[in-house]
């Protein structure tokens, strides 16, 4: 790996100023150092993104959650991925557990980066110390689960800008199928795009009964079942496919109508098991979204229709433009041309694409800063969900104005 000043010029860390040198902290060729903030499944798959990369040397060199056996299940495994690359396993002193964890991990000066993928509801305060701690940040979606997270996220972004890396984690825009599709639109292949249809189906979410845990603990463990922690199905889940909405008309929606419910789901939580959103984006143009969380079925997939053609993609078949300028990711993968984009399938190597990206983007210097991006989707879907939650169209300026805050609700003094 070339070396490369990660950060330029000083870096505020409270209380001090380290010279961006220091924080780098590792030498030419040795791995960059990653500590893993919120030791779950969906963290644990972006770790492998990175860890796993053939192009890029990264160790997973700290971890921090609010439970031990959370833990030691991640110690055991990254200290026998350790092991088979050669690294020693995880130092002990470098394991925190406890509410104030996040603030340990970011502030240690033996981690280059953080993967932040606690439960939704904490992800501003803990991008907050990040970012404060002069640490790169892949965070997972979404930025936040209210306007007031949101707001601060956007803010976070701009003491990062130019100074560090920090992505939020919408894999499907590094999906070469996904993508190529988006960029046909964006050069007007399917004309002017007039309307859109967003369809996610999940499989259903488990978890144990911890039946001995406080109420409090069993809310965290069981956070995506808690429509404050995790924001409800629709900000935590169908959010990619809202994003994707953003992503084709380059904009957030103006506004939202919204129906929705709760009539499968037999689990003791709150969130809501099928959504049907229309959002208005600009020049009138509607984005339909229906989104389904329960059963064992799972697809998801998008479609654009413009004034000369269609465009779509999904998670697990092939992307396709039909209309004056036909194009098929099944013909596509068949060309030279895309050979080094891996699977031209569904998502394909999406999330090692985007971690490799991450990765360039701190060792060359040329940070990426995905912060308001990230806060304008999960808004959008905040804007959904508040639209269902009241039976009323919702609008961006008002919901904006409203700074919607679920602060305060959760409080881990208690646990």
């Amino acid at each position: 790996m070339r070396t490369t000043a990660l950060v330029a010029g000083t870096v505020m860390v409270k209380p001090y100023i380290v010279k961006a040198a220091a924080v780098r902290g590792s030498q030419a060729n040795s791995a960059i150092r990653i500590g893993f903030l919120g030791c779950g499944g969906r963290g644990t798959a972006d770790a492998n993104a990175f860890v796993n990369s053939k192009k890029n040397n990264c160790r997973i060199v700290a971890l921090a959650d609010l439970f031990d056996d959370q833990l030691q299940k991640a110690k055991s495994k990254w200290d026998e991925v350790a092991t088979k690359k050669g690294y020693s396993k995880i130092d002990s002193r470098l394991i925190f557990k406890g509410p104030d964890a996040f603030e340990k991990i970011a502030f240690n000066s033996q981690c280059d980066m953080i993967i932040l993928s606690t439960p939704d509801y904490f992800h501003p305060q803990h991008l907050d110390a990040v970012v404060s701690a002069g640490k790169h940040c892949y965070c997972e979606k979404p930025a936040g689960v209210d306007v007031a997270g949101c707001r601060k996220v956007i803010e976070i972004g701009k003491r990062a800008e130019g100074k560090l890396s920090l992505e939020v984690g919408f894999q499907v825009r590094n999906a070469p199928a996904f993508s190529e599709v988006v960029n046909r639109i964006h050069n007007g292949d399917i004309g002017k795009v007039s309307y859109g249809m967003l369809h996610y189906h999940a499989s259903a979410i488990n978890y144990p009964e911890w039946p001995n845990a406080s109420p409090l603990e069993r809310r965290i463990r069981q956070f995506y079942w808690d429509n404050v922690i995790s924001g409800d199905t629709i900000v935590d889940q169908f959010i990619h496919t809202i994003d994707i909405a953003n992503w084709v008309m380059g904009t957030h929606p103006v506004s939202a109508i919204a129906y929705g419910g709760r009539k499968v789901r037999t689990d003791p939580g709150n969130i809501w098991d099928n959504w049907s959103v229309c959002f208005k984006y600009p020049g009138d143009v509607n984005m339909v979204l229906s989104g389904v969380q329960f059963g064992n079925y799972w697809d998801v997939a998008t479609r654009f229709i413009g004034t000369e053609g269609v465009g779509e993609a999904n998670y697990s078949g092939l992307a396709n433009i039909t209309g004056k300028k036909p194009w098929s990711s099944a013909e596509a993968a068949k060309q030279s041309e895309f050979s080094t984009a891996g699977s031209f399938n569904g998502l394909g190597p999406a999330s090692e694409i985007k971690a490799d990206l991450f990765i360039d983007s701190i060792i060359s210097g040329k940070y990426h800063n995905q912060a308001r991006q990230g806060a304008e989707s999960a808004l959008s879907a905040i804007l959904g969900r508040t639209a269902g939650y009241t039976g009323e169209e919702v609008t961006w300026s008002g919901l904006l104005a409203s700074n919607q805050s679920y602060q305060g609700e959760i409080d881990l003094s208690k646990l």
